[in-house]
């Protein structure tokens, strides 16, 4: 039996992307683009292969009416980025959305094979929950539903018959994926509103631009499994040095949790977080849609049902983000969630700190990894200690990485590092854990503090104060995670603190 380990870390990316400087308000929009993909004209429905940075460098864009245009994901899975030295035109459909999870027993198609298979994530985004097995003793290891992937990512469901759990929500099925906000439920009796089950997370800057999170699985019952969570939206990048205009759709929608159906089946899967759209122009205008609700679950033959995220009977998960930065903004379409406008920033911030993961029991991770058996080790490797390596890059040396083993079904398992060694620009560490048996996700983050009064920087301090609702910040602590980039807390003089992303604190020039 071979031991498998989905590694997810899109933080690398960031060490990778060239930084396109932003143009002063006074100055039209530069995308930043090369043109060296030329002009991009689809006539018929086309999926375009992401190179491996995720950038398509386009003169002009073009999507006429009645045209879909979809993305293959490349081996890192990074969100799209379309770059324009021209015009885009989207009268059609630009598709990143989550997959929906496959029917589970005599629902829908009535294809068993595929049972409890969850939905992909759109480029940038996050795959739902495995649906848990199915098992006539019900055994715990058997049943229990998977968690979707990504920082958000909703808990699957877990042994127990309908009704409540002492945290007052039906445990049977999966909780939705989280993106811009945080995701629970509760259902029927169940009188308390418990902790937050999926994690909000990124920044409403969509820098950096992150997709949603995955749907958890339901749990298995007597004759079928539980079926799959949904998977979460894509993220997408749209730049351009002229104008543009979308009176088609824009879709990075969740994807939805299975249709359960049939005597002995499972719980039912949840749905994925909304991804992320970012457009950027000179101008931006247009009647369209931009879309990037949270997925819902297929029922009673119908998709896009139950999508409360926040209590209810609903098993949906929560929003993505929409943000439009332009000169002149005169769109008038619709847009869910309701879209963030400003004037032009950097298309990349460039130098935020990062962590990943580059060895395993002694085998090489992959630079980019894909979430998807990064790693194959023998059986025995749960047998007994394996040491993983970690490498930091601008984050300061004497910390510690704290890695989370996350099996497919099961409970996880943590450990700590020695401090990080080396430089700030490069750093390294090992932690020593035993893996569960089976199939696994690591997680790792690592966390610092920086004292303001030592940058030698009053002009920083005031801008990060605007941030702290005009208190003097006197530290900030820094948290470094592998997929879900750098989050920073503002504490002030007197004690107060303010969660922000990192990329909010880089853009008013913080390094740290």
């Amino acid at each position: 039996m071979r031991h498998v380990l989905p590694l997810f870390s899109r933080a690398a990316l960031l060490a990778t992307v060239t930084a396109i400087s932003g143009i002063p308000s006074a100055l039209a929009m530069d995308a930043g683009s090369t043109g060296a993909d030329g002009a991009f004209n689809p006539t018929v429905n086309t999926e375009v292969q992401l190179p491996e940075s995720g950038i398509l460098n386009y003169t002009t864009v073009n999507i006429p009416a009645g045209i879909t245009v979809r993305f293959k994901k490349n081996s890192a899975n990074t969100p799209a980025y379309l770059l324009a030295s021209g015009d885009v035109v989207i009268a059609g459909n630009l598709d990143v959305a989550g997959e929906d999870a496959k029917p589970t027993g005599t629902y829908g198609d009535g294809i068993l094979g595929d049972d409890a298979i969850p939905g992909s994530g759109g480029p940038g985004g996050y795959t739902g929950g495995r649906g848990g097995r199915d098992d006539t003793q019900q055994r715990a290891a058997v049943i229990r539903g998977g968690a979707g992937l990504g920082p958000g990512g909703g808990p699957g469901g877990i042994e127990g018959n309908d009704g409540c759990s002492p945290l007052g929500y039906y445990k049977y099925v999966g909780i939705g994926g989280a993106h811009a906000a945080n995701t629970y439920r509760y259902s029927g009796g169940c009188s308390n509103t418990p902790s937050a089950f999926g994690k909000n997370y990124g920044s409403s800057l969509l820098q950096p631009l992150a997709g949603g999170s995955g749907g958890g699985g339901g749990r298995g019952g007597t004759a079928y499994p539980g079926s799959g969570g949904g998977g979460g939206g894509g993220a997408i990048l749209i730049a351009s040095s002229g104008t543009l205009r979308v009176t088609g759709a824009i879709n990075a929608r969740g994807g939805d949790g299975g249709g359960i159906l049939g005597a002995g089946i499972g719980g039912q899967g949840a749905g994925g977080s909304g991804g992320a759209i970012r457009l950027m122009a000179t101008r931006v205008e247009g009647n369209g849609s931009l879309l990037a609700e949270g997925g819902c679950i297929h029922y009673n033959n119908n998709g896009r049902q139950r999508c409360t995220y926040d209590g209810g009977n609903g098993q949906g998960g929560s929003p993505g983000r929409i943000r439009i930065e332009a000169e002149a903004i005169t769109f008038s379409g619709t847009s869910a969630p309701a879209y963030v406008r400003d004037i032009p920033g950097a298309v990349f911030i460039a130098g935020a700190p990062t962590l990943r993961i580059v060895s395993v029991g002694g085998q090489a991770v992959p630079a980019e990894t894909t979430g998807i058996a990064d790693v194959v080790l023998p059986a025995s490797a749960s047998e007994g200690p394996l040491q993983i390596g970690f490498e930091t890059r601008n984050v300061p040396v004497g910390n510690v990485v704290n890695l989370r083993a996350v099996p497919a079904y099961g409970t996880a398992v943590e450990a700590a590092s020695p401090a990080i060694e080396g430089t700030a620009a490069v750093g390294t560490a090992q932690a020593s854990i035993t893996l569960p048996a089976g199939p696994s996700t690591l997680q790792a983050t690592t966390t610092y503090t920086v004292i303001v009064a030592a940058l030698n920087d009053e002009a920083l301090g005031d801008r990060l104060s605007r941030l702290a609702q005009n208190e003097r910040v006197e530290k900030v602590e820094v948290t470094v995670s592998m997929d879900g980039g750098a989050t920073a807390k503002l504490i002030t003089a007197s004690g107060r603190s303010f969660d922000l992303p990192y990329t909010d604190i880089a853009a008013v020039g913080f390094r740290g």
